[in-house]
């Protein structure tokens, strides 16, 4: 493996990227430059079941394979995935290491190098997210065990929405809470930042700057109101939890319910958190999956699955309108993420009933997955862009290398 020093001084710079779930590991290799180019991509997936995967997809034919591994929890994962670079050279020549981390609290937003005093200040933060935050700290310990010569740099997904207005950023709690860092900070930021410089690219520096709303929808689903380039609202709040009923996460609920399940059904804290986060959602309404492609095919003939996709739909529509409001208007709508790119009926029942805000769906093109989705009367320019969070973080620790 090519030191750091001598890796940066070479003309191209590898870089690994890292995004760690409560279940999956993704990881890409970049070669970055003046170009960057994706050299192979993979995931290890069920983490913790008898059928965890390691998929590999490359340029080299002999890159792309699919097998069962032994990966009972993330330090197994982990851990395969590193025998595997090991035992390929070719991909050894790392420059740095880049992760996602979800959460960095109100002290980290900016991508940096990870030292052992962050560590120490994120693992204070488990509280905050301890769906994510454990396992993204152990995959960054144990690539340090393996290759601690190897830079390693955190990019934060509540970036993008840092500089949040107070009036937006403020939870109408006590404030004393606020000086412990309990306040709305928003998710999926490397999302938006390349969705944001994709209709950049696309459409030029204009629509970029002008009144937009991003709609992420996937496992995990959130909404972003952009101005001038800048957040200015997001419907994930404190935790990933906030916002829009996802795969198996509540989205916005009345916290009344709390006390009402723990007199009547004796929810604790613990108990109440899983049900929130793993039990709700599309799988809590439907009974029967949080998947919406199998929901979307099942709803003739289950109520149960025509109501959880109806509840989605509707409660991002409501989200688009709020979200409208606050930008004094709306220029162009961006459907990103795995429902958001590849479910047009979702897309099209999201859409229906806001011509009010100038939003006109071509049923063509939006069956077609088209980049373009809106019709030529439309007011609103509606897309559907695909989202790249692992080029994303690649980039920011190649600006990060290069500042």
């Amino acid at each position: 493996m090519l030191s750091p020093s001598e890796s940066m001084k070479a003309a191209k710079m590898r870089i690994l990227t890292i995004n760690g779930g409560s279940s999956s590991i993704k990881f890409a290799l970049f070669e970055a430059g003046d170009l960057f180019q994706r050299i192979l991509e993979g995931s290890i997936k069920r983490i913790g079941l008898p059928d965890a995967t390691l998929q590999v997809k490359g340029k080299d034919p002999a890159d792309n394979f699919s097998q069962t591994v032994a990966a009972t929890d993330h330090t197994a994962a982990v851990n395969r995935l590193m025998d595997w670079i090991e035992q390929h050279a070719q991909h050894t020549t790392l420059t740095a290491v880049g992760h996602r981390m979800v959460h960095g609290g109100p002290k980290y937003w900016k991508p940096e190098r990870i030292t052992a005093k962050m560590i120490e200040d994120l693992n204070k933060l488990e509280s905050f997210d301890p769906e994510h935050m454990p396992e993204e700290i152990l995959l960054v310990k144990a690539f340090h065990r393996r290759f601690p010569d190897l830079p390693q740099w955190a990019c934060f997904d509540t970036a993008f929405h840092h500089d949040l207005p107070a009036v937006a950023k403020m939870l109408p709690i006590p404030r004393r809470f606020e000086a412990e860092g309990v306040r709305r900070y928003g998710f999926h930021g490397l999302s938006y930042e390349f969705l944001l410089g994709e209709l950049g690219r696309l459409s030029g520096s204009e629509v970029s700057q002008g009144r937009i709303i991003f709609a992420h929808l996937g496992n995990g689903a959130s909404l972003a109101a952009v101005r001038d380039g800048k957040s200015i609202d997001t419907s994930m709040s404190f935790t990933p939890t906030a916002g829009v009923p996802m795969s198996t996460r509540c989205g916005d609920l009345d916290p009344g319910l709390v006390w009402y399940l723990a007199r009547t059904h004796g929810f604790d804290a613990k108990r109440f958190h899983e049900m929130i986060n793993f039990k709700s959602g599309l799988l809590g309404i439907s009974e029967t999956t949080s998947d919406m492609h199998d929901l979307v095919r099942a709803e003739a003939q289950d109520f149960r699955a025509a109501e959880a996709v109806a509840l989605f739909c509707y409660q991002i529509k409501k989200w688009i309108g709020s979200f409208a409001a606050a930008l004094g208007g709306l220029d162009t709508l961006v459907f990103a993420g795995g429902i958001g790119e590849n479910a047009p009926i979702v897309r099209a029942r999201i859409c229906d009933g806001l011509q009010f805000l100038g939003i006109e769906i071509e049923e063509t093109q939006n069956r077609a997955n088209e980049g373009v989705i809106s019709s030529g009367k439309s007011r609103v320019v509606v897309r559907v862009i695909r989202t790249d969070e692992e080029l994303m973080i690649a980039k920011t620790v190649y600006r990060a290398l290069k500042s």
